[in-house]
């Protein structure tokens, strides 16, 4: 018997793992699959270092940093790059205006001088510096941004950004639950426009190199960092089956037999989630699976010869007939990820084409990119990645959801949840998540009757 059993070893089930070991207390981590890290997948082959999943974190956020630094891993920021992305629009490609926070303008001078909007557009966004507060709750992204700059901000800004961070429809996103720091600054500087311009001052700036970063080794050298730290507490290729109350403990059955643990911390998937709460928890599970969820995937490939390619990578805004969500020019964002004088290039999917078979995805994704290079061109290596589980989606009223499913969790004492849909779909957040339910746990074991 263990006292915790943390269910999942991607980032937040290592982080609650490695929180659980800090406090000194007996777990145990289950791993379904072979391998820990979860959508973080690095990938290295013939001088290529490709990532599948997520290839940076921000350093606004301290979460990963602060990992990284207790096990002895350096940041390693992108190659600086001005302007460090485009987005195409109309069938041109734009550079993405400077001083953006998030997904909205910070710059007056940048927004005034960007192609990418009409006139007529930048007049509808400086609109926004006399306009009210909104009255609402919670508001859709769309509406959101439409009420305070306009819908051709959206549609020819927001929404390609936006649809890089969380896919699917971009428009359905909960300003609260997505954007917080955006809805926040509404409340309380009445204008997007000025509130974002006084909150960027103290980030990062992406033409620099130092808003994102990454490791020498990719994402998953702080994975691998983890499991060392973790060895000999965990067990790969090990799913729980089933997960049932037994008295004040909880009974986890697995391939390998029958664990017990006073406290379970489910670092799954929602989905995998809500199937193991079923059972016993069946308000809980319908919460979780009412969690919308974005099939995903990626496609790299790998050119050895030096294409034509500007910035960190392009973005794609809707109605351009593209299937790929947008590019990363690896080569151009982070340093030794090539050859000298390789490319590599890497496509993002969503929705329901991230679905398609591992063929006819590395086949659009090197259509797509042929169209916008307007000339045939032959990888020699092509490497696809697929996340049938895809990207929770936080739909208006997701906080509402989120508040209920803890008030659910509440009849099952000694049982918490980590993962990217709860408080954000970023690394910083799935660490905390991570780290915030090990805290639970330690609380409850502190609490529960010897």
């Amino acid at each position: 018997m263990a006292q915790v059993a943390v269910v999942g070893g991607g980032w937040a089930g290592l982080a609650a793992a490695l929180a659980l070991k800090e406090a000194g207390v007996d777990f145990l981590l289950l791993e379904a699959s072979p391998r820990l890290g979860g959508k973080v997948r690095t990938l290295k082959q013939e001088g290529l270092l490709v990532e599948g999943g997520p290839d940076a974190s921000v350093r606004y956020k301290e979460e990963v940093l602060a990992l990284a630094e207790a096990l002895g891993l350096a940041p390693l920021g992108t190659l600086p790059a001005k302007p460090s992305a485009f987005i195409l629009r109309k069938g041109k490609a734009h550079p993405l205006p400077e001083g953006l926070l998030q997904v909205v303008p910070g710059d007056l001078k940048a927004l005034a001088q960007t192609r990418l909007l009409s006139f007529s557009g930048k007049l509808r966004a400086l609109y926004d510096l006399f306009l009210p507060r909104g009255s609402k709750e919670d508001e859709s992204l769309r509406e959101f941004v439409e009420r305070r700059l306009g819908l051709e901000v959206f549609q020819a800004l927001v929404a390609p950004l936006a649809g890089g961070i969380y896919g699917g429809e971009p428009g359905e996103l909960s300003m609260r639950a997505a954007f917080p720091q955006l809805w926040a600054l509404e409340q309380k500087h009445r204008s997007l426009l000025l509130g974002a311009m006084r909150a960027r001052k103290g980030r990062g700036s992406r033409e620099g190199g130092s808003l994102f970063f990454s490791f020498a080794e990719g994402l998953s050298a702080l994975t691998q960092r983890m499991r060392e730290a973790l060895e000999g507490t965990f067990l790969l290729a090990t799913p729980v089956l089933g997960l049932e109350p037994a008295g004040s403990r909880y009974r986890l059955h697995t391939p390998r037999g029958v664990l017990e643990a006073e406290a379970v911390v489910l670092a799954t998937p929602a989905p995998m989630a809500a199937r193991l709460l079923r059972p016993f928890l069946p308000e809980a599970a319908a919460l979780l699976l009412g969690i919308p969820h974005t099939p995903a995937a990626t496609v790299s490939l790998a050119f050895p010869e030096a294409l034509p390619l500007k910035g960190h990578g392009l973005l794609i805004a809707p109605g351009e007939g593209y299937r790929v969500r947008g590019f990363t020019w690896v080569h151009n964002k982070w340093p030794h990820r090539a050859p000298e004088g390789w490319s590599l290039a890497r496509a993002y999917f969503s929705g329901e084409a991230a679905g398609l078979s591992e063929r006819e995805l590395a086949r659009l994704a090197l259509e797509d990119l042929e169209r916008f290079l307007g000339r045939r061109v032959r990888p020699s290596h092509t490497f696809v990645f697929r996340f049938p589980e895809g990207m929770p989606s936080y739909r208006v009223g997701h906080l509402e959801r989120i508040a209920r499913l803890e008030m659910a969790l509440l009849k099952a004492p000694g049982l918490f949840l980590a993962g990217n849909y709860l408080e954000g779909v970023g690394l910083p957040e799935v660490v905390r998540t991570g780290r915030k339910a090990a805290g639970r746990a330690l609380n409850h074991l502190a609490l529960a009757p010897v």
